[in-house]
């Protein structure tokens, strides 16, 4: 029974955490436009300091995904899970003040610090946790659950002023600390605790050919995902431009309804990895649909408000492999490396957004927003489909190993 309610508490924590963690990592893009008009950018200037302070939580998460992923496998997984919330709660509280646009991308460095920890630490605890055959549905949960953290973005950016929607985001990450007190630290970490394995040892992911291909390959397979919502949906009103939209398009009703499709395409691939026992084929089919449903976006001339907000669902369900991605990258890996994977790998996915930034700006020089767009569209999607065929099958894995 103790056992049960512990998974349960588990559970809900991990998912109320993920959905201050969407939240947080959104508000950004929803508040985006206006946000920079009150701190006086010009509107022709919006687009690349958009993209520079974007690119400054990307690459706090960066950065913060190899800080806490090693704190994780070396000091455990909730002090990981308490640290991280504090940092990301007190940088929202802060953000409510910035006047300026390097202020603002120096605190929104300091967020993405503090959200890499969260989705890592909660995804490792819950692979630990719960029956191998079972775990998948836990997950699951965890982002469906969590994704709705964008529906709350967009609510709160629509009801109050963009100071305010931060302010709410740091008081819900304090509220988050105090449900967290119940949380049980992973037995098999503390079966690790006492031994002589080397926990947390970053090098170990460079000094052995073949542990490093896994662990590129597990970064690669998600790529896409924060192409298509960090550039095809936070810019929303250029592409809507592009396409000769008949009103300005809303970047924060396209995620809000993007962030609804991948917590019903996260249910969706749940429940189908679980009937086809392979995480694997789900991703493949996932893939090809997102890819799918972004051409028909850049295809999609004259694109009204409401047609663009449901092809932002369709384009989400298509994305929603986001659970299974990171508990494939936490299957990989033994118990005393896999808080330093599962935590780093969707964090360099996040960063991954700067390189990705700098290649479709270098294309925007010589070719048109949409042409760029289908470039790197079809390159991140080959890389993805390519790198998953090189992985392993990792439904079921017995977790209870080690990294030599």
């Amino acid at each position: 029974m103790n056992q049960r309610r512990n998974i349960i508490l588990l559970v809900l924590v991990a998912s109320l955490g993920y959905f201050v963690d969407i939240y947080d990592l959104l508000i950004f893009s929803i508040v985006r436009v206006k946000s920079l008009q009150d701190i006086g950018i010009a509107p022709i200037d919006m687009r690349q300091t958009g993209e520079y302070i974007l690119n400054m939580q990307m690459a706090g998460l960066l950065i913060g995904g190899i800080l806490w992923g090693v704190l994780g496998d070396r000091m455990g997984r909730l002090k990981v899970l308490f640290g991280s919330i504090l940092l990301y709660s007190v940088s929202n509280v802060i953000n409510s003040f910035v006047h300026d646009e390097n202020s603002y991308a120096l605190i929104r460095f300091f967020a993405g610090l503090g959200l890499a920890g969260e989705l890592g630490a909660g995804i490792t605890l819950i692979s630990e946790t719960m029956p191998k055959e079972k775990r998948g549905y836990g997950t699951m949960l965890v982002a469906v659950i969590g994704l709705f953290g964008a529906v709350a973005a967009k609510e709160v950016a629509q009801h109050f002023d963009w100071r305010k929607a931060y302010l709410v985001g740091g008081i819900l990450g304090f509220v988050l600390l105090l449900l967290r007190i119940g949380v049980a630290e992973s037995g098999l970490y503390k079966n690790l605790t006492n031994t002589a394995v080397r926990k947390g040892n970053l090098a170990m992911l460079f000094n052995n050919k073949e542990r490093f291909g896994r662990f590129i390959k597990c970064i690669l397979i998600g790529l896409p995902f924060w192409f298509v919502v960090g550039i095809l949906l936070t810019q929303a009103p250029e592409f809507g431009k592009a396409l000769e939209a008949p009103k300005i398009l809303d970047a924060g009703a396209a995620i809000m309804f993007a962030y609804i499709g991948i917590s019903v395409g996260d249910l969706i691939a749940g429940l189908l990895a679980q009937i086809f026992r392979s995480r694997k084929k789900v991703l493949y089919i996932f893939n090809i649909l997102s890819l799918i449903v972004c051409s028909i976006y850049l295809c999609y001339k004259g694109i009204t408000q409401s047609e663009m907000n449901w092809l932002s669902f369709l384009i989400g369900i298509g994305s929603g492999y986001w659970a299974n991605f990171v508990t494939i990258a936490s299957e990989q890996f033994g118990t005393n490396m896999r808080a330093t994977v599962t935590t780093s790998v969707p964090n360099f996915v996040r960063g991954a957004l700067i390189p990705i930034t700098w290649i479709f700006d270098l294309l925007l020089k010589k070719f048109n927003l949409i042409n760029s767009a289908f470039a790197m569209l079809f390159i991140l999607y080959a890389i993805a489909i390519y790198a998953l065929s090189r992985l392993k099958e990792s439904f079921g894995n017995d977790l209870n190993f080690v990294e030599e």
